[in-house]
């Protein structure tokens, strides 16, 4: 089998969606599938991808300059994509870089998937863009409708784009997680300690690229109400990004530790008590498994990915992103009983046990199979 992959984010910048498509390659790859990845990307990208990787042209995305949009699909990549002969396209991002893609394969009569990776409509509001958001669910319904099936997160996003009018076949290809490298086993008394945290004090923790799509002003919001009522409590946010600077002007008692990996990451995770992640954006959440594997109860907005992980009132609780009452409520609940805090920690381990990385690309490479078996 060979696939051909077109992406809007590679390995220029990392987020969720450039790790998931890096695992996904380095899966394929080892099961003797034949991969090439096309995308854009920069003179010193922030990860070492896997697979073989066509560049292709990009320009900054204005108002976001680290994000790429890809401006043309140049002739020595459609020629590498000739003679490459791919049995399956796969696109990642329905941008001008997926929509060649889609043109060439209709063309070649090749079959054509796609993954829905970013929750595109709910980020217009943060531009002032609401207004041309029908029509962005327009195009999406024209593109998704060309492709055999579309890849979804969670059982909400497929609910959410059938009202959409996407007419695709929906199939899930949930996010997954290595369960022995987040752990509540990485708990770290001495590492909380340097952060200047005695034993008796509780750990918020937020984890994300720092944008404010992330909807950083709500935990800043919550957080600092919190402290003032229960000065034992102390914020730490994980990671990096542009809102970085103003976010730490919003919360001049919270700890930024700059961004975390490896076995940094999951020592932060699980040195904390309670995960706060209001993020209304996402398709999955991947840094929600992570502190659910941890071992931490998670507040998270109600978005259609959290509320796929997410059990209210049993490992965390699911809040409308515009109650910010409701997220102090029951974060004060959480500060204020030990007992609930231990019982939701041993729901969140059960249930962040289900995902794993190979069970979840194996899922997709069935799906692949599938369209194949289709064609023939």
């Amino acid at each position: 089998m060979k696939v051909a992959i077109f992406t809007g984010n590679y390995n220029h910048i990392r987020d969720g969606v450039s790790l998931t498509l890096n695992r996904l390659v380095g899966f394929l790859s080892d099961q003797g599938v034949d991969v090439l990845v096309f995308g854009p990307t920069i003179e010193k990208p922030e990860i070492d991808h896997t697979g073989e990787f066509v560049a292709v042209p990009s320009i900054r995305m204005p108002g976001r300059p680290e994000y790429r949009i890809t401006s043309a699909f140049p002739k020595v990549a459609q020629n590498r994509l000739e003679q490459f002969n791919p049995d399956i396209v796969h696109i990642a991002t329905p941008d001008y870089l997926g929509f060649s893609a889609l043109k060439w394969a209709t063309k070649k009569g090749i079959p054509v998937v796609s993954s829905y990776h970013t929750h595109f409509s709910s980020y217009l509001k943060y531009y002032k863009l609401s207004l041309i958001e029908p029509l962005l669910w327009k195009y999406l319904a024209w593109f998704y409708g060309k492709c055999t099936h579309v890849y979804v997160p969670s059982e909400s996003m497929v609910k959410l784009l059938e009202e959409q009018d996407i007419k695709s076949e929906l199939k899930i290809w949930a996010r997954g997680i290595e369960t022995d490298q987040f752990s509540p086993s990485f708990r770290d008394f001495e590492w909380r300690a340097q952060l200047g945290v005695s034993d008796d004090e509780l750990i918020i923790t937020f984890v994300s690229r720092l944008v404010w799509e992330k909807n950083l002003r709500l935990f800043a919001e919550v957080v600092n109400r919190l402290q003032a009522s229960y000065p034992k409590l102390k914020a730490l946010v994980v990671g990096d990004g542009p809102a970085m600077d103003e976010a730490k002007e919003l919360m001049p008692q919270a700890v930024f530790t700059g961004f975390l990996e490896g076995k940094e990451l999951a020592k932060a995770y699980a040195s904390s008590d309670i995960f706060f992640f209001p993020s209304d954006t996402e398709t999955f959440g991947n840094v929600t498994l992570e502190a659910m594997a941890s071992g931490l109860p998670s507040i998270v907005a109600d978005a259609t990915g959290s509320r796929s992980l997410v059990s209210h009132g049993k490992s965390g609780y699911v809040i409308p992103v515009e109650s910010s009452d409701k997220f102090y409520t029951f974060i004060e609940k959480l500060i204020n009983d030990e007992n609930l805090r231990i019982k939701m920690s041993a729901s969140a381990i059960e249930k962040a046990d289900e995902y794993s990385w190979s069970a979840v690309n194996k899922e997709l490479l069935s799906y692949y199979n599938e369209v194949l078996e289709s064609k023939n």
